[in-house]
């Protein structure tokens, strides 16, 4: 049944996801709350991408329910996943770009796909979208070949961007980045999150980006979410993995920069 709670944009539950013999989640639970960012973390091997790919329908899973939007997934039509699909954008690792388009071209492909919208507002759209996510005007005609990891990735947030999505998922952002090409993305994330009011979904391991832009953090282990909660329960959770990740020697450098 439809969730009716209009705080949350995503209901995850009792969530079974197995490939093969090999289950990766077990009775999953979550609840992503409309204008929050969600960083999501976990050991190798958790699961996180695979949470996500699921959510958006990549992955087909084995049991329980997905809600977005208040609409479950799984029994929506043609239509109405059409419609869910362009309420979200989502930003793969490095980008996930074609590589035979232009970063022009690429931040089109969901223009022309879902609009109807003629060929100069389309450039126009694009335009703004790659000044919005701090890329210069020519690297519209560029192609990816030609950019380095970190202009792949503010395209491909461009691209994630084209539709106004009322949700971005982000899937390691800052992995291949230095501290202050991954320091430069989070202030990025975290403005764009402000200013059009976004729910953001991320898959991180980065503490200094869980530090600086996520409102909760939720926790993959043992097969579902284990807690869910602000940086400061994450630093009093008694559990070995969050205690040795959120207290190690690099959260320690992460506290102290």
């Amino acid at each position: 049944m439809p969730s009716n709670d209009q705080t949350l944009v995503i209901r995850v539950r009792a969530l079974r996801t197995q490939f093969g013999s090999q289950v990766v989640h077990d009775g999953l639970d979550l609840e992503v709350r409309r204008g929050e960012v969600l960083g999501i973390v976990g050991g190798s091997g958790t699961g996180k991408s695979v949470l996500l790919r699921t959510i958006i329908g990549l992955n087909t899973p084995t049991g329980g329910s997905i809600e977005v939007f208040g609409q479950d997934v799984a029994t929506a039509n043609a239509a109405e996943r059409r419609a869910i699909e362009t309420r979200w954008g989502v930003l793969f690792q490095d980008g996930a770009l074609f590589s035979s388009l232009t970063v022009a071209q690429n931040i089109q492909v969901p223009l022309i796909e879902h609009t109807g919208l003629s060929t100069q507002i389309i450039d126009e759209i694009t335009a703004i979208k790659i000044g919005m996510v701090g890329l210069p005007r020519d690297a519209a005609g560029k192609y990816p070949s030609e950019l380095s990891g970190g202009m792949r990735k503010r395209a491909g947030l461009a691209r994630a961007l084209a539709l106004d999505p009322e949700i971005v998922f982000l899937d390691e952002p800052t992995a291949g980045l230095d501290p202050i090409g991954a320091a430069a993305f989070d202030d990025l994330i975290g403005n764009l999150q402000r200013t059009l009011g976004l729910t953001v979904f991320m898959v991180t391991h980065d503490l200094d980006s869980l530090g600086a832009i996520c409102d909760r953090i939720a926790v993959l282990a043992e097969k579902h979410v284990l807690v869910v909660g602000p940086m400061d329960e994450m630093l009093r959770y008694n559990h070995p993995w969050v205690h040795d990740y959120f207290h190690g020697p690099r959260a320690r450098a992460a506290q102290t920069t």
